[in-house]
């Protein structure tokens, strides 16, 4: 009994070491990739506190070895946008100014029940109230609501309001977004002067984000400093 106390014990430990190293994001932000790994390691630590015979060694091995694995996906998701889109997908707007996404919600398996109950979640319980809807990797659903219902500032009170419209990522850690500049109409050549209009010339790997609206109100900040808001008469298709 001592021997399995002690086992449990250490296992635990080992576990513990494990989600440390693999981050702090909690169970439902987590990637798929990311999801598989957790039941795995949950799977594998039960082995060795139950099974006396099982050497604790043949049970820390492959808790660390999906260590490493955990770490390469995740530098594999970040060097390369193809394999980030294959191993974590990419988010999907299943809610426009038009109303849901017919194909957007039948390639995603969702209902409309599934739909208006993430709705619900995030606070709004009619779809009119609703300009954008995105499923997100991790399959939360983020909500843009539409102007006149969007929370009310102090700015609002003394400004019309416009028209939302969802800011589009066009450098993301020192690379172009390239499916986001066709959705934007936009060339290499103009998101690069939108870099050197705003300072920070020869410095594209150094951009930790960039993003812009169909109004071209932008945003830019790289690594490890402070960022910056900006207007640009380079818009975006509407």
């Amino acid at each position: 009994m001592l021997t399995i106390i002690i086992r449990s014990i250490l296992i635990y430990f080992i576990v513990l070491l494990v989600y440390r190293l693999m981050g702090k994001r909690q169970l439902g932000q987590m990637q798929p990739f990311e999801l598989v790994l957790t039941l795995i390691i949950a799977d594998l630590a039960t082995i060795p506190m139950a099974e006396v015979s099982v050497p604790v060694l043949h049970g820390v091995v492959p808790l660390l070895t999906l260590v490493v694995v955990h770490f390469v996906l995740t530098l594999l998701t970040k060097s390369s946008q193809i394999l980030s889109k294959f191993i974590s997908g990419k988010p999907s707007i299943i809610i426009n100014p038009k109303g849901i996404d017919y194909n957007a919600m039948k390639k995603l398996n969702l209902s409309t029940d599934d739909i208006f109950a993430a709705l619900r979640e995030c606070g709004y319980f009619n779809i009119s109230q609703v300009q954008y809807a995105i499923m997100e990797t991790n399959g939360k659903v983020s909500v843009m609501p539409k102007a006149e219902n969007a929370p009310v500032t102090a700015s609002d009170l003394k400004l019309e309001i416009d028209d939302s419209f969802i800011p589009i990522v066009l450098i993301s850690e020192g690379k172009y977004m390239k499916d986001n500049l066709a959705l934007a109409g936009l060339e290499e050549e103009d998101v690069n002067n939108l870099v050197v209009e705003n300072g920070f010339k020869g410095k594209l790997k150094q951009v930790l984000i960039l993003t812009i609206d169909q109004l071209g109100n932008g945003y830019i900040q790289l690594k490890e400093q402070e960022g910056k808001s900006f207007q640009t008469q380079r818009l975006v298709k509407q």
